[in-house]
């Protein structure tokens, strides 16, 4: 039934979707140039609202919660597991206050309507992942600027996504680095649910009638942990929330 729907209601799903970056790309460009940062995020926000709601052409439900306390007076480092593309509207749109900053390849800094015109100048990481060099030297620039400006990152830290939804083991390097520039950034766990399925087929067709859940869990202090154990300790949340410990 998921699959008969989804070949009946993907051309209207990628219609919308698109048709929203198409929209949001001059408004950010407008928003970017003659008014600045602030107006540029708002215009980003905006278009991770419709992108985010766009799944209810597919008849997917969309459940974001929050019930942690999260500062934000400080930085954050949102950990979270990668299950598709569409994670990361929802993370833009729910995680706004937090100014949500994302490490990206900077392939995607080229020809993608208002995605690649927001990495290019929304604040994030371009890295080059042939370039350890360059790659480092962008994450360490993400660092003082979450300083600076007490903005949050969020980081996929499986590396890739698990197509399977089976997560991966997460890896350490990219957090380490943020952490020797904002030692006093706060881990946050953020857990994803079921939005490998809606990809499950591939791009065509896409699944309906699937409840995709996005939850934050409780923060880690850093204290006396290294990186390795922070890193162990959000996966392992994770894990349970999604039940796969």
């Amino acid at each position: 039934m998921k699959k008969l729907l989804g070949y009946l209601l993907t051309p209207i799903f990628y219609f919308t979707f698109g048709l929203f970056l198409a929209i949001f790309h001059p408004i950010q460009w407008i928003c970017y140039k003659a008014f600045g940062y602030t107006a540029h995020k708002r215009s980003v926000d905006l278009l991770n609202f419709f992108l985010t709601y766009s799944q209810l052409t597919l008849l997917n439900g969309i459940s974001f919660k929050n019930k942690q306390q999260l500062p934000t007076d400080r930085p954050i480092i949102f950990v979270a597991n990668h299950q598709s593309m569409y994670d990361i509207p929802s993370l833009i749109w729910f995680l706004r206050k937090h100014h949500p900053k994302f490490i990206s390849k900077i392939e995607l800094t080229k020809g993608i309507p208002s995605i690649s015109f927001n990495l290019k100048y929304g604040g994030g990481a371009n890295i080059d992942r042939k370039d350890s060099k360059q790659s480092i030297g962008e994450i360490i620039k993400l660092g003082r600027r979450m300083n600076e400006k007490n903005w949050s990152t969020v980081i996929f830290a499986e590396g890739t996504r698990a197509k399977d939804g089976k997560m991966k083991p997460f890896q350490v390097g990219g957090i380490a680095t943020l952490l020797k520039i904002v030692p006093n950034a706060l881990l946050v766990p953020v857990a994803i649910g079921n939005s490998w399925r809606v990809v499950r087929n591939g791009t065509y067709p896409l699944n309906a009638l699937l409840p995709l859940k996005w939850t934050v869990l409780a923060p880690i202090e850093r204290g006396d942990k290294n990186a390795e154990e922070l890193v162990l300790q959000a996966e392992n949340a994770i894990k349970q929330q999604i039940g796969q410990n």
